[in-house]
């Protein structure tokens, strides 16, 4: 309970403060210059610096949410059934099974989030079993010449617990998802001052890996103008909760350090359209 209450803390606080079907169908809307690697851009972190590439394939996959959208869905059986089930950051399953399900295959985290994950080492090891975790983060912070800070405490827990698949994106594999935003929308996104958020990340890998995405708790683009009162917790762990639609506002107009939440369910919708991506509770019309 004490590892629950700070992860909701620090998740908070740092929010606060930083305010389909296969990879290779995005191929074609992405320059020369910038080739979808694939699974070719996620990198084993190993004690003797072997490159090891990340290699998962799953038929149908659960993206779970850690919006408070989860709460009450009364879903985790159906979102345990499928073949994979990815997470982000620090959103936990022990307490909410019943909404939110048991499994995790993938758990994707931010480089803001890993000294919450990493605080408590038993809490990882108990929730690792058959876990792959999947980290990103801006290369001043995972840079591997021993002046990476992130890098060095996942290469720390990576020599200590051996066991564990601890995967980092490649330089490579964050600027292509740079621009693969930049496409989508029109906007460069450094210039506009904004940061891609740990569930554009997910999908993007959800879709080198699956064949079908089921993606839960998840709102769409216009969900928080039609719902202007909305006091859906921005996530579903949080006791002393920030209402989603409130972080999502002021992350979409932040001038400088905000996730674009608004465009990137823009986005995700375009994907949808023309790739094997469901969302449900609540579900979306294309």
């Amino acid at each position: 309970m004490k590892y629950l209450k700070s992860c909701w803390v620090g998740v908070v606080s740092l929010s606060l403060l930083l305010l389909l079907w296969g990879g290779h169908v995005l191929q074609s809307h992405v320059p020369a210059s910038l080739p979808n690697t694939g699974l070719r851009g996620y990198v084993r972190v190993h004690p003797a610096g072997r490159n090891q590439f990340l290699e998962m394939r799953c038929s149908v996959c659960a993206l779970v949410s850690s919006s408070g959208q989860m709460l009450g869905a009364g879903v985790g059986e159906e979102i345990d059934r499928a073949a994979c089930v990815f997470r982000m950051n620090t959103a936990p399953t022990r307490g909410y099974e019943k909404d939110v399900g048991n499994r995790t295959t993938v758990r994707v985290v931010s480089h803001t989030s890993v000294p919450l994950l990493l605080r408590e080492q038993n809490q990882l090891l108990r929730s690792s079993m058959g876990t792959t975790y999947v980290f990103w983060g801006p290369e001043r912070h995972m840079r591997q010449d021993g002046k990476g800070r992130v890098f060095n405490a996942l290469l720390k827990t990576a020599r200590e617990h051996q066991g564990l698949g601890i995967y980092t994106l490649t330089k490579e594999r964050i600027q292509y998802c740079d621009q693969v935003f930049e496409n989508e929308t029109g906007k460069n996104r450094m210039k506009t001052g904004s940061f891609l958020s740990t569930g554009f990340f997910t999908m993007i890998l959800a879709m080198d890996v699956c064949e079908s995405i089921l993606v839960y708790g998840m709102v769409d683009k216009n969900y928080c103008s039609r719902t202007n009162n909305s006091v859906v917790p921005y996530h579903y762990f949080e006791r002393r909760h920030v209402a989603e639609c409130r972080m999502y506002r002021y992350h979409e107009h932040a001038r400088r350090g905000g996730h674009r939440f608004i465009t990137e369910k823009a986005i995700y919708a375009q994907w949808a359209r023309r790739h094997r991506i469901t969302f449900k509770h609540p579900s979306w019309s294309h």
